[in-house]
């Protein structure tokens, strides 16, 4: 996957959702602990921690897991990404996401940052995507 920025305010990660048809910019904001994803006008974002929570969830399960995105409105399929980003026994207890009605899509924004960081392969197909760790 192509990507440029380093992943900072001034110069964010530019980022492509695992199917491919949308950019977005993604920055770790350490001061407020959060990930920031902005999409548009959307300002999507997650606890910082999130990123070394998954991967090491990810080395865990030692094999590929779909990503199952899914708005906050919406129930998550269970046994994928999306759903133990939301599940009360993961390491935060709940979501990820920081601000109500707009927590969810964990799956669509959050993994391709950890295939940037070179520690996670993400499938790019249309869609019913997969993740695992490196």
């Amino acid at each position: 996957m192509a990507f440029t920025g380093t992943g900072s305010k001034d110069d964010p990660w530019v980022l492509s959702t695992p199917p491919g048809g949308s950019q977005y910019e993604v920055y770790r904001d350490e001061d407020a602990a959060e990930l920031v994803c902005r999409v548009g006008s959307t300002k999507l974002s997650y606890q910082l921690r999130c990123i070394d929570d998954l991967h090491g969830m990810l080395t865990a399960h030692g094999d590929w897991m779909v990503l199952g995105n899914a708005d906050e409105q919406k129930p998550a399929a269970p046994g994928t990404v999306e759903a133990w980003a939301r599940a009360e026994d993961n390491p935060v207890g709940g979501w990820y996401g920081v601000k109500k009605g707009f927590r969810g899509r964990f799956a669509n924004y959050v993994p391709p940052v950890l295939e940037a960081l070179g520690v996670a392969e993400v499938e790019h197909n249309a869609r019913n995507n997969r993740m695992r760790a490196l």
